[in-house]
């Protein structure tokens, strides 16, 4: 007998947690294999993880972002159903973000997953997007369109802080050279990574990270799942689809996608109903990575829900033999 749904809050109560269950499955099953130098293996096996749970889920799913088409990915490809039945949610996934920096055991690599009611979160084309990242204090101040001093002084504005004081996260490749020249010109200190735009956008909206605004073109995928998050917490995405030659704009163009507009986080994540998941694969900022011990390990999780308005930090710890014991610790 299946169960009925009828308030804005039954998908995020039904699933807020298990979402996290999700990413802490993918979380150990590719940090087993960090720093191994095996980037392909890592993205296997934190996939067949993740897609193990969401099969056990009491859900009607169906994956809008994930490892690519059918005909590209195994498992976790777009338009895959999973769930054993239940309401009719879209999936956006990242099994692992960050599959090199996981091989090279270097920081700051995550498994995300958000989940919303059908049609709640836009299928993006595997293509870059144009992105700005702020947390809640600057949401609906700042612009793509605006020079990038521009939307430094608003951000520094809201914190009430100078542009001095602020650090600009910013994707290391040679097409964002003008953009970190602008940043620095401006007074802001720059943070370049080398993979992982979806923690740092989340990373933007939580004090005490170090961090204050993202900037630059990354993949549209992540984009959508750093809306699904940002919308929980207040803060705000912009991205504008940049599609690098004839085929991908015609796409943009059957889809119905424009791609001198701006989208912004509720254009990307619609839904009234979203939850959303992270756990730390490597040690990051914002969350910390796996870590093991005699007989089990520990994972560290945000965990949010739209509608629910609560933002949970999960500290788990995993026991994985019969008779392990741990002492527990903060």
């Amino acid at each position: 007998m299946e169960m009925e749904f009828d308030t804005d809050m039954d998908i995020e109560r039904l699933l807020v947690l298990e979402v996290a269950r999700v990413t802490e499955q993918a979380a150990l099953a590719a940090s087993r294999l960090a720093g191994m130098g095996k980037k392909d293996a890592v993205d296997a096996a934190g996939t067949e993880a993740m897609r193990t749970v969401l099969s056990e889920l009491p859900i009607h799913g169906r994956v809008v972002i994930g490892e690519g088409e059918m005909d590209e990915a195994p498992m976790l490809y777009i338009g895959e159903r999973l769930g054993r039945g239940g309401p009719e949610v879209d999936i956006a996934v990242d099994p692992v973000e960050g599959t090199t920096i996981t091989a090279k055991g270097l920081p700051n690599a995550i498994t995300v997953i958000a989940i919303s009611e059908k049609g709640g979160l836009v299928g993006a084309p595997d293509m870059y997007m144009q992105k700005l990242v702020v947390g809640p204090p600057a949401a609906g101040k700042v612009s793509l369109d605006f020079p990038v001093e521009a939307n430094l002084r608003i951000v520094a504005d809201s914190l009430q802080r100078k542009v001095e004081d602020l650090v600009v996260v910013i994707l290391d490749r040679p097409r964002h050279e003008q953009l970190i020249r602008e940043v620095r010109e401006a007074g802001a200190r720059v943070k370049l990574i080398t993979d992982g735009d979806v923690v740092a956008a989340v990373s933007v909206a939580v004090r005490g990270t170090g961090v204050h605004v993202m900037m630059g073109s990354g993949g549209a995928p992540e984009g959508v799942l750093a809306a699904a998050a940002l919308k929980c917490m207040g803060g705000e995405i912009q991205g504008r689809f940049l599609p690098s030659n004839p085929a991908e704009l015609e796409r943009l163009h059957a889809m119905g996608v424009d791609e001198k507009k701006i989208y912004r986080t509720n254009d990307l994540a619609p839904g009234r109903q979203i939850v959303f998941s992270a756990t730390g694969i490597t040690h990051g900022e914002l969350l910390e990575g796996v870590r093991y011990f005699g007989g089990g390990a520990r994972t560290h999780s945000i965990v949010m829900g739209y509608q629910t308005k609560v933002v949970r930090f999960i500290d788990s710890i995993h026991l994985f033999e019969s008779g392990a014991r741990v002492n527990i610790r903060v």
